[in-house]
């Protein structure tokens, strides 16, 4: 199998094929790769290296980067009142959580596309170009949406601006503020529909970005990346054809009342919490020699965060699963070389792993959490049997 994540020029397979034109500052080659989505509102998808969502890399790098934006929207803030964060699910769910790390005294809440019996949603928008297009806000207070703090929306990338914008809307419509940041890995020029908007409603919004990227685009775009998909794209081996990997079941010590993401609201509290409770959750993973972690959708702080604690005494890797259908080119230059598919965790539809192919790791640890601990979740470890011979199952949270 191609092992995939060491790929020095993961965007010149779709520049030269598309074409299309990716420039940018020089980190940016490091940070991101271009693939062609299953969606027929946008044809690319920048693939970052650096978030653990699509490409697996080392937990500590993944952190790094978050906190790094992080310290960059603390720098721009001045604002006495603590920030609330809004992390975009799924990809940038983990970044939200590293984001508001960084701040400190900052709430952290995710979107979310799950719907929780109890919980009614305080607030929606539309991600319009993504494959799920609506978002919702659950916070178990919605106190959380009405303070006098900035909101910080968090996510991987900007490029129109429209969630960005929807997003603020949303909020604005509820409780108006003051301040707005958007916080992003890598801006590709959506900052001119925030100005706009920011005129219209007579605010403060900022953009924060890591890295800015420039993507030029033919006009009939679309069109070619499903031309392209036809011709190039790798048929996803049915996951009935690997082995059976031997699954055990690890207990973690998950300390009571501690939420297991941000879908309700996550805080400075639950954050000293879980850094206590780290060193006995890892401990709780039987020693492996090559860990690769594996989050799940929205879940991905909480693996992410125990990849960290266990990479202290082993080499560790870090990715989740998504629900994108993305096109697969085993191709050098291109950022999504392989993948698995099986039945989402929860509903109905598929749901895919990228770039795991030839990653020779002595285990898999896959992390849930309760609603996604369902018997569907046989999919995805039957399906990893492709991965290592070997899967670990732990649910975070009770």
């Amino acid at each position: 199998m191609t092992a995939t994540v060491l790929d020095p020029a993961p965007a010149a397979w779709v520049t030269a094929h598309l074409p299309a034109g990716l420039t940018g500052s020089p980190d940016v080659p490091d940070m991101i790769g271009l693939a062609l989505r299953r969606n027929p509102r946008r044809a690319h998808l920048l693939v970052s290296r650096v978030l653990g969502k699509h490409v697996p890399a080392e937990p500590r790098r993944i952190l790094a980067a978050g906190r790094r934006l992080g310290e960059l929207v603390r720098t721009r803030l001045t604002d006495s009142a603590p920030a609330l964060v809004i992390g975009y699910a799924e990809t940038a769910t983990a970044l939200g959580h590293c984001v508001a790390d960084a701040l400190g005294n900052a709430m952290c809440l995710q979107s979310t596309r799950r719907a929780v019996p109890g919980h009614a949603p305080a607030a929606g928008f539309a991600e319009e170009h993504s494959h799920a297009t609506g978002h919702l806000l659950l916070p178990a207070d919605t106190g959380l949406l009405t303070g006098d703090g900035p909101v910080v929306l968090v996510d991987d990338e900007l490029t129109t601006g429209n969630t960005a914008a929807n997003t603020i809307r949303a909020l604005h419509r509820l409780h108006p503020r003051d301040r707005y940041v958007v916080a992003v890995l890598v801006d590709t020029g959506g900052g001119a529909r925030l100005a706009e908007l920011a005129v219209e409603l007579r605010v403060r919004i900022s953009v924060v970005a890591a890295a800015s990227a420039r993507l030029t685009l033919p006009p009939d775009a679309v069109a070619k990346g499903q031309e392209l998909a036809a011709r190039f794209g790798v048929t996803v081996p049915d996951p009935g054809s690997w082995p059976s990997p031997e699954i055990t079941r690890v207990r973690l010590p998950w300390p009571d009342g501690l939420p297991e993401s941000a879908r309700h609201g996550f805080g400075p509290d639950d954050r000293a919490r879980l850094d206590r409770a780290l060193p006995a959750l890892a401990a709780a993973v039987p020693p492996v020699g090559d860990l690769l972690v594996l989050g799940t959708e929205e879940l991905m702080y909480v693996p992410l965060r125990l990849a960290a604690e266990l990479a202290t005494s082993t080499r560790v890797r870090f990715a989740s699963t998504t629900r994108s259908p993305v096109v697969v080119i085993d191709e050098p230059g291109y950022a999504i070389r392989s993948a698995l598919t099986f039945p989402a965790l929860e509903s109905s539809g598929s749901r895919y792993a990228y770039n795991l192919a030839g990653l020779g790791v002595d285990a898999v640890l896959v992390v849930v959490d309760p609603p996604a601990d369902t018997g569907r979740l046989d999919g995805l470890l039957h399906a990893l049997g492709s991965v290592s011979r070997r899967v670990l199952v732990a649910t975070a949270g009770v």
